[in-house]
């Protein structure tokens, strides 16, 4: 990683988050998220400086396909490299919470 400095870029697509206590590193999922389905070509470049192509390849492919816009998934998905998505039902994950708000 080349820097961990939160740019003005990052901050573009960080609206809704307090960044005086964002930790970019912890939070790299949001990060390249965000920067996907909200961000700008500099903002896509920004992510592959501080997180490396490799790395936004494994976050994208253990994150579920719901939380990405199509089009942008289907770019980032030929940009980065990715081979495989994690797919995760609708109603699979309301009984997920079901069975913790059971517990």
């Amino acid at each position: 990683m080349r820097t961990k400095k939160k740019s003005g870029y990052v901050k573009d697509i960080l609206w809704s988050y307090d960044l005086k206590r964002f930790d970019v590193e912890k939070f790299a999922k949001i990060v390249v998220v965000q920067a996907i389905n909200y961000g700008e070509w500099k903002h896509w470049v920004r992510i592959a400086d501080m997180y490396g192509s490799d790395r936004i390849r494994r976050i994208i492919e253990n994150t579920p396909i719901s939380e990405f816009r199509p089009a942008a998934l289907a770019l980032a998905a030929v940009i980065f490299g990715v081979k495989k998505m994690k797919y995760a039902s609708r109603s699979s994950y309301i009984k997920s919470k079901k069975t913790v708000a059971k517990a």
